[in-house]
Parts: C-alpha cells; sequence; structure tokens
C-alpha cells in the first residue's frame, strides 16, 4: 500500500509538470504580467520611491512579484481539479486504490513545483531588468517559493473542490486572489499604510512570503525569516488538511 501510495504521488506530480512544459504559450503568457509590473512600476516609479527616501523601487518590488507569479501559477494550478472533472480524468483518479488525501497531495505537490519554477523564472528576469539580490542567499530564497506555492496550490484545490464550473472563477480572482495580492506589502512598504492595513496584512499568508523573501534577498523585512518560514509551513500544513477534507467530498 505504502508503494501504491508513493507511485500514485509520483505520477500525479509527474502529470502536473508534463502539463506544464508542454504548453510553451503558458509558459511564455505566465511570465507576461511579471515583466510588465517590474517594467512599468519598477522603472515608472522608481524616481518617486527613491525621493521618499525608501532607496531602489525595482530592489523593493522583485520579491513582491515572484511572490505574485507563485500565487497567479499555483492557484490556476488547483482550479484546474475543476476542467480534470468536466473532461472526466479526475473521474478516472478517483477510482484509483489510494486515499483521496494522496491524490490532493499529489496534485499540490506537482501544481506547487510548477509555481516554484514559475518563480525562479521571474527571479531570473528579474535579475535580467536590474534587481540585485544576495546571490549567496537565493537558496533560501527558493525555500520560500515553495513554501507560498505550497499554500495556495493547497487553497487552490480548495476551493476548486467546492465548485462544480469555471463559472465562479472570476469570483475566485476579484475576492480572493487580486486582496491577497494588493494586500501581501508586494507594492507598497505596509509600515506606512493606514493601520487597518496593517492589520489585514498580519492574516495574509502571502504576507509572510514576500517578508521572507525580502529578508533573504535584500535584508530589509518585518519579520525575521525564520518567523516568516514558521508561520507558512503551519498554513500549508493548515490548508492541506482543509484542501484534502474538501476534496474528499468532492463527486466527479
Amino acid at each position: 500500500m505504502k508503494t501504491n501510495t508513493l507511485y500514485a504521488i509520483y505520477i500525479l506530480w509527474l502529470r502536473q509538470l508534463k502539463r506544464y512544459f508542454r504548453s510553451k504559450s503558458r509558459i511564455l503568457g505566465s511570465l507576461g504580467q511579471p515583466i510588465l509590473f517590474l517594467v512599468a512600476l519598477g522603472f515608472g516609479l522608481n524616481s518617486v520611491f527613491a525621493a521618499s527616501g525608501q532607496g531602489n523601487y525595482i530592489q523593493f518590488l522583485a520579491p513582491g512579484i515572484i511572490a505574485m507569479s507563485i500565487l497567479f501559477t499555483a492557484i490556476f494550478s488547483g482550479i484546474e481539479i475543476i476542467w480534470d472533472r468536466q473532461f472526466g480524468f479526475l473521474k478516472e483518479v478517483l477510482v484509483a486504490p489510494v486515499s483521496r488525501f494522496t491524490i490532493m497531495f499529489g496534485r499540490t505537490l506537482g501544481g506547487a513545483t510548477v509555481a516554484s519554477l514559475q518563480g525562479l523564472l521571474t527571479l531570473i528576469i528579474a535579475t535580467v531588468i536590474g534587481f540585485r539580490p544576495d546571490l549567496w542567499l537565493v537558496l533560501p530564497a527558493i525555500v520560500f517559493m515553495i513554501l507560498i506555492a505550497l499554500v495556495f496550490t493547497a487553497l487552490g484545490t480548495a476551493i476548486a473542490s467546492t465548485l462544480e464550473d469555471m463559472q465562479g472563477f472570476q469570483l475566485i480572482m476579484n475576492f480572493v486572489v487580486m486582496p491577497v495580492f494588493f494586500l501581501s506589502g508586494s507594492l507598497f512598504p505596509l509600515n506606512t499604510a493606514p493601520a487597518v492595513l496593517q492589520w489585514i496584512a498580519i492574516f495574509n499568508p502571502l504576507f509572510y512570503g514576500v517578508d521572507g523573501m525580502r529578508a533573504v534577498l535584500i535584508g530589509a523585512s518585518h519579520f525575521s525569516a525564520w518567523t516568516d518560514a514558521t508561520v507558512l509551513v503551519c498554513i500549508s500544513a493548515v490548508f492541506l488538511g482543509i484542501g484534502s477534507w474538501l476534496f474528499s467530498k468532492i463527486r466527479a
């Protein structure tokens, strides 16, 4: 049974990667928005940011845009459950002699790997554009990318398990994904934001991912990298639990 479980996780993980690398247009398309943010905002607001005494805006912005890239890719990976349900693949998977937690975990692990690769590509592009991270600390930054990816792939899976079709997708984008991104401190420093926004950010998982990456890449953060990592590990465990419970009730 243990061998079947590991094999099922491997197959589901591999399928997510194959789906990602098979679609070159998807890879290029998902990089368009991060590049636009880095170039348009990074260079457009750099002088304003510097004039306010905050330093180089691209240095501040890049970790947030990397996190944004991971967020969108991870959520979409989770939402793909709806497509699998509509095309009949999910029904074939659910009859496999493994637990639904195994299926959910394999899918989540594959989606998180894809989202982490997307974040790594964004990091490379940001470096080309002008971002100058501490190269010795890129490896800890990748750890944060993986944690962010796990959190939001599990969240995407949990949300998709409650939806019958893609009609509710715009609702998710407008009321979940976009607020999570804009209230994470990705685009502006939260220490100068109104107190209510700072309190909201404390309950935003992406805030700890962005803060952790800034801690290791540019040495500027609200909390320590260890604190951010601990919070993300706890949140990912919670979301995996919620996602597996909701997925266990799904009907293909």
